[in-house]
C-alpha cells in the first residue's frame, strides 16, 4: 500500500479509498451486507485506511453498514463523509448547503456511523445559492465543536474557482470524476490541485465497472435494479461503450505483461498520472477489492503510459 498526507492537514491516508456507494444497497445490482462487511475487513487487513461514504447513499444505509463493519477499528481509519444531497424517502431530492441542513446532516451521519467525529466532511454538490464562503464558515463551526476534523469538496470545477481563491487552505481535498474512460476533467484536476493546494481524489475510477475487463457488448444489458441501465451512465451505452472496450483491450495486454488484473491497470494509471492522488472505488465484495489492490507495488512504464494516453484521450 502507498500512503500520502492530505494537504493542509495531519491526515495520512492510503492512496486507495474504499468507496461506500454500493454499501447503500441501491442501484448496483445484488449487494449483500455480509460481503460488504467482509470487504471492509479485508481492506483493513490490506492496509487501506481511507473510507468514503455519504448520507445520501441508500438514505444512510451506507453509513450504517460502514460503522458496523469498522466497529472498534474506527479509530484506525480516516472517514470521508459527504453532505449536500437532501434526500428523504417519499420526498423530492434537492441540493442543500444551508447552515441548518449541514448541522442536521452532520448529526445524522455521526449517529449512523457510530462515531463522535468525521475526519473529512465533504460538500457533495453545491446547491447553486449558498456561497462557498458561507459553507466554509458553517464547517468551521463544526470543527470548533469537534464534530469534524477537516472540510473537503466534491464535484467542483472552473466555475468554482473565483470563490476558491479567497478560501485557500480552508479545504484539504476535492473529489472529481476521473478514469481512463473519463478524462475530460484531467486538466482541471491537475490545476486545482496545484493552484489551490488541494489533494485530488478520483471517483468513477473504474468507469462504474467498465474498466474491470469483465464486460463486453453481450453482457451489458443490465436489469432495472442496476443504475448502469440508465442512459446517463454513458460508459455502458452506444459508441462510448465501444470506445471503452477498445481501451480495455489495451489494458489487457498491459495487465498480462505485469501478471496483474485489468482493474489494477485502471487504478495504476490514475496513481501514476495524477500527482499525489487517491483513487476512490466502490467495492461490493472482497474479490473486487483484491483486484483493485493489485495496483500497488509496481508502476506503468513510460511506453505503457503513452499507449494508454493515446487510446483513452478524448478528442
Amino acid at each position: 500500500m502507498e500512503y500520502i498526507k492530505l494537504k493542509n492537514s495531519d491526515l495520512t491516508v492510503s492512496r486507495f479509498c474504499m468507496g461506500g456507494c454500493p454499501m447503500g444497497g441501491y442501484g448496483w445490482g445484488d449487494v449483500l451486507e455480509q460481503e460488504l462487511i467482509d470487504a471492509v475487513h479485508a481492506a483493513l487487513e490490506s492496509g487501506v485506511t481511507f473510507f468514503d461514504t455519504a448520507e445520501t447513499y441508500g438514505l444512510g444505509q451506507s453509513e450504517l453498514t460502514l460503522g458496523k463493519a469498522l466497529g472498534a477499528r474506527r479509530k484506525d481509519v480516516v472517514i470521508s463523509d459527504k453532505f449536500g444531497v437532501h434526500a428523504k424517502k417519499g420526498q423530492p431530492t434537492f441540493y442543500d448547503n444551508s447552515r441548518e441542513y449541514i448541522f442536521e446532516a452532520c448529526e445524522g451521519s455521526l449517529q449512523r456511523l457510530g462515531t463522535d467525529y468525521i475526519d473529512l466532511y465533504t460538500v457533495h454538490y453545491r446547491d447553486g445559492k449558498t456561497s462557498l464562503a458561507e459553507v466554509a464558515d458553517t464547517l468551521e463551526e463544526l470543527k470548533k465543536q469537534g464534530k469534524i476534523r477537516y472540510a473537503a469538496l466534491s464535484n467542483i470545477g472552473e466555475a468554482d474557482e473565483n470563490e476558491l481563491k479567497a478560501l485557500k487552505g480552508k479545504f484539504v481535498s476535492f473529489q472529481d470524476e476521473y478514469s481512463l474512460a473519463c478524462r475530460k476533467n484531467e486538466a482541471v484536476i491537475k490545476r486545482l490541485s496545484k493552484e489551490y493546494d488541494l489533494s485530488p481524489l478520483t471517483w468513477g475510477s473504474l468507469g462504474q465497472g467498465i474498466l474491470t475487463g469483465k464486460y463486453n457488448l453481450q453482457n451489458t444489458n443490465f436489469g432495472p435494479d442496476d443504475r448502469r441501465s440508465r442512459d446517463i451512465y454513458v460508459n455502458f451505452h452506444g459508441e462510448k461503450l465501444k470506445k471503452n472496450l477498445e481501451i480495455v483491450e489495451v489494458m489487457r495486454d498491459i495487465a498480462a505483461a505485469h501478471g496483474t488484473s485489468v482493474a489494477s491497470v485502471a487504478v495504476r494509471f490514475i496513481l501514476d498520472n495524477i500527482e499525489e492522488s487517491v483513487v476512490l472505488a466502490g467495492i461490493k465484495r472482497p474479490a473486487q477489492l483484491s483486484s483493485n489492490l493489485e495496483a500497488f507495488g509496481w508502476n506503468l512504464s513510460a511506453e505503457e503510459m503513452k499507449v494508454l494516453d493515446e487510446v483513452s484521450r478524448e478528442k
